[in-house]
C-alpha cells in the first residue's frame, strides 16, 4: 500500500469512528500527518509504511505537541525490520505507541481492543494488579504458589502486583487457575506525558534567532520553537496554545494557514499567522492574521491574546 493510501486509510478509520479528522498535510519533514478529535481525546498521528523510519527527532516533537496541545501522540504502520506489524499488538518506538490500521480498526469499530503490547524480550499483556493480590490474598494463596503455578519466580510475582506486564504464558496460566479475569486490554490511546517543558520551552529573558518570538517573549509569552511543524513555534497563555507561525512566501503563507486552521479547528486552540503585510488573507477561518506593525505596537500578552482570539473564531 502506498503512503498515501496507507494515510487515507488511517483518516477513514477515524472518521467512521465519529472522529473530527483534518485533512491528511502534505507539507515534507513534519513530524505528523494527521490530527483527530473525538470528544476530549485529541490524536496527533504519524504515518509510515516502515516504523523505522520514525526518528528521535519526529517523536520529541510530537511529544512536545502532545504536552501542549494536551494530545496523545501515535504512530500508524505496516511493517518494520522484523516484518509486518501484527493485528491486536500495540508496538512501540522512542515511547510513541504503533498500531496497524487492521488493530486501529477492530479498537474503534469493531470494539476488540488490542491485548498485547510489545516490549525489550518479548510480547506481553497487562494485569489488573490490584485484583490480582486481592484474589490471592483472599485465597490464601502464598507467593511461592502462585509462582510455580506461573512458572515464574516469586519476586516476579511480586512484581506483577504492582504493576509490571506479564508475559503471555504466564499471564493466561494464571488467570486459569484463579478463574477470574486479570488480563486487561491495553489502550493505545492512553500517553503518560513526560512533563518536560523545562528542557525546551522559552521565556523572559530566553533569546530565539526570531526577532518575532523574541517580541512574544518580551511580551510575557512563553515560547517553544519547532522544526518538523507546520508552524514555527507553539506558545501558551493559560490553557490557550498559539500555534505561531512566521513566513514570507504568500503560496507557503496560505498553505500553512489552511494548515493551521484545520489543527485550531479540531483543537479548539487559535493560531496565528505573523505576516509583513494583511493582503486579504484574514479570510481564512480559524487562524488570526497578525502584520508585524500591529505585533510591534503590543507590549502587554493580554492584548495579543484578545486579538488573536477574536480573530481566530475558534469555537
Amino acid at each position: 500500500m502506498t503512503r498515501e493510501n496507507l494515510i487515507n486509510t488511517t483518516r477513514a478509520i477515524l472518521a467512521k469512528a465519529g472522529y473530527d479528522v483534518s485533512s491528511a498535510l502534505s507539507l515534507r519533514s513534519i513530524c505528523f500527518d494527521v490530527v483527530g478529535r473525538k470528544d476530549d481525546k485529541l490524536l496527533i498521528i504519524k504515518i509510515l509504511s516502515n516504523v523505522d523510519a520514525f526518528s528521535r527527532d519526529n517523536a520529541d516533537e510530537m511529544k512536545v505537541l502532545a504536552d501542549a496541545l494536551c494530545a496523545s501522540p501515535l504512530l500508524i504502520g505496516e511493517r518494520s525490520s522484523s516484518g509486518e506489524l501484527e493485528p491486536g499488538i500495540v508496538y512501540s518506538r522512542f515511547n510513541i505507541p504503533i498500531l496497524s490500521n487492521e488493530t486501529l480498526a477492530d479498537h474503534l469499530l469493531e470494539e476488540v481492543p488490542p491485548f498485547i503490547f510489545a516490549a525489550p524480550g518479548g510480547l506481553y499483556v497487562k494485569l489488573d494488579s490490584s485484583l490480582l493480590k486481592a484474589v490471592r490474598e483472599e485465597r490464601g494463596i502464598s507467593l511461592g504458589s502462585l509462582a510455580e503455578i506461573a512458572g515464574v519466580s516469586r519476586r516476579t510475582i511480586q512484581m506483577y502486583e504492582t504493576g509490571m506486564g506479564a508475559m503471555i504464558d504466564a499471564a493466561m496460566r494464571l488467570e486459569e487457575f484463579l478463574d477470574v479475569p486479570i488480563i486487561e486490554p491495553v489502550d493505545p490511546f492512553e500517553y503518560k506525558h513526560e512533563n518536560r517543558k523545562g528542557e525546551y520551552e522559552l521565556s523572559g529573558d530566553q533569546r530565539t534567532d526570531s526577532i518575532i518570538l523574541n517580541h512574544l517573549l518580551d511580551i510575557g509569552y512563553s515560547v517553544t520553537p519547532v522544526t518538523k511543524s507546520p508552524f514555527e513555534a507553539l506558545s501558551r497563555d493559560n490553557n490557550m496554545v498559539i500555534l505561531t507561525s512566521t513566513d514570507s512566501d504568500m503560496e507557503r503563507i496560505m498553505h500553512k494557514m489552511r494548515i493551521a486552521s484545520d489543527i485550531s479547528r479540531i483543537s479548539g486552540r487559535p493560531s496565528v499567522m505573523i505576516v509583513e503585510k494583511d493582503r486579504g488573507l484574514s479570510d481564512v477561518r480559524f487562524t488570526a492574521v497578525v502584520t508585524k506593525d500591529e505585533l510591534r505596537k503590543i507590549d502587554d500578552k493580554d492584548d495579543l491574546t484578545d486579538m488573536v482570539m477574536s480573530r481566530s473564531k475558534v469555537e
